[in-house]
């Protein structure tokens, strides 16, 4: 009897790890990140194998010409996005949502579904469209997998390329990457108006985009009067730089590299003061360019 019993505990035993067992899938799962600016983009999808099989046809019982289609395999396959962002012009929420299309030889249907957890396209409702745009597909390398990936990314856009055989639908993505950015920055100095880092960060931006620059002078002289460093005294000698006060801007500089060499920090010696010294050159070189366009504007005051 214990042997019998020990018999049926092993079957069910080995019948459990068998259920359990991974088995290979005839479209693998599959999945691409992009960060585009700030917000970031997740893309989980399966890929078919054509295996000599008609697509993009009439005729085709895999991916057919005016059908919805599923734009993979298995479940639905789902864009997520971290911020608001345009699909192909449209606006759309932050969010998680199921993409589907309808594939046609002049222009696909490129859809985004709010029910992104369903399978197939048995569930799908045109009425939970969020998004749906018209895009000419272009030719492209054959490829037997189906894929998705992103190309031509900037800070602000992106195309969302569907591929598979030769064809390839290019979705134009785009943010507004400066106003989520600044709203970003400006929540953080609002939180946390003493913070150096923060209002360097935010200073530097403005810099870098060559906006705002008084409002980028008032915070590197903030950050300054709360803890002198070297990188935010640079900072202020290119913000002043940038502002045509090149003369204001050298003295600045130069004491960022004092500040600097008694700092200890190795990433002044490895980076910043090589940069530091570069940047005075430039703007020593620029003074008389400075000097005699001031001249001449004084001239020009004295005449009238």
């Amino acid at each position: 009897m214990k042997k019998y019993l020990l018999s049926i505990s092993l079957a069910i035993a080995v019948a459990t790890v068998s259920m359990a067992q991974r088995t290979p899938q005839a479209s693998t799962a599959a999945g691409v990140m992009q960060t585009v600016g700030v917000t970031d983009f997740t893309v989980k999808y399966s890929r078919p194998n054509i295996k000599g099989r008609s697509i993009f046809a009439d005729s085709s019982t895999l991916a057919p010409y005016n059908q919805i289609w599923r734009t993979g395999a298995n479940m639905a396959t789902t864009l997520e996005s971290s911020t608001d962002f345009s699909f192909g012009g449209k606006k759309v929420a932050a969010g998680k949502y199921a993409l589907f299309s309808i594939p046609s030889g002049s222009a696909w249907a490129v859809i985004l579904n709010k029910n992104f957890n369903q399978g197939g396209t048995d569930n799908y409702k045109e009425t939970e469209d969020v998004a749906r745009i018209m895009v000419v597909p272009t030719s492209s390398d054959f490829t037997e997998s189906f894929s998705i990936d992103f190309s031509n990314i900037s800070d602000s856009t992106a195309y969302l390329n569907i591929n598979w055989a030769s064809v390839k639908v290019p979705v134009q993505i785009s943010i507004d990457t400066d106003q989520l950015t600044m709203a970003g920055l400006n929540k953080a100095v609002a939180e946390k108006p003493e913070d150096v880092a923060t209002l360097q960060s935010t200073a530097g931006y403005l810099l870098g985009k060559g906006k705002d620059l008084s409002q980028a002078l008032s915070m590197a002289d903030k950050a300054i009067g709360i803890k002198e460093t070297f990188s935010n005294l640079w900072l202020k000698a290119q913000i002043l730089s940038k502002l045509g006060k090149v003369a204001e801007a050298i003295p600045v500089a130069q004491k960022a590299l004092t500040v600097g060499a008694a700092s200890g920090d190795g990433a002044f010696a490895s980076f910043y003061k090589g940069q530091i010294e570069n940047g005075i050159k430039s703007m020593t070189a620029k003074l008389p360019a400075v000097k005699e366009a001031a001249s001449a504007i004084k001239g020009k005051k004295k005449k009238k």
